[in-house]
């Protein structure tokens, strides 16, 4: 079992950059593939990054070479760096946890924290 819980989301200008966190509490952390999915405003569901347990990390097409995702193991944090956010990108962020990583928005993650906004707009 595994307790999520994000934050680090807010408003930015277009161009700016947010750094989520994700803490995590339960045992075998190190075990899991850690993720964040997106949920925008017309409750579109979108993947956004996943790292392995192994350290091996994927993103979806928007947030590729924008954002970075990463984890520790030793805190049971995993992050999100987002940098040139753009207005497309505002949506509530759910980090997201499951033996198995899939990139698949539908895949239905086995954990999920309860959400963090995060709004772009000038």
């Amino acid at each position: 079992q595994l307790a999520l819980v994000e934050s680090g989301g807010g408003s930015v200008q277009p161009g700016g950059s947010l750094r989520l966190s994700c803490a995590a509490s339960g045992r075998r952390f190190g075990d899991y593939a850690m993720g964040w999915i997106r949920q925008g405003p017309e409750d579109e569901r979108e993947f956004v990054a996943a790292i392995s347990w192994s350290d091996v990390s994927y993103y979806g097409d928007s947030a590729r070479g924008r954002f970075t995702i990463s984890r520790d193991n030793a805190k049971k944090e995993v992050y999100l760096q987002m940098d040139s956010l753009e207005p497309e990108d505002t949506a509530v962020y759910y980090c997201v946890a499951d033996a198995n990583l899939v990139t698949d928005p539908e895949y239905a993650w086995a954990y999920w924290g309860q959400g963090t906004q995060v709004s772009v707009s000038s």
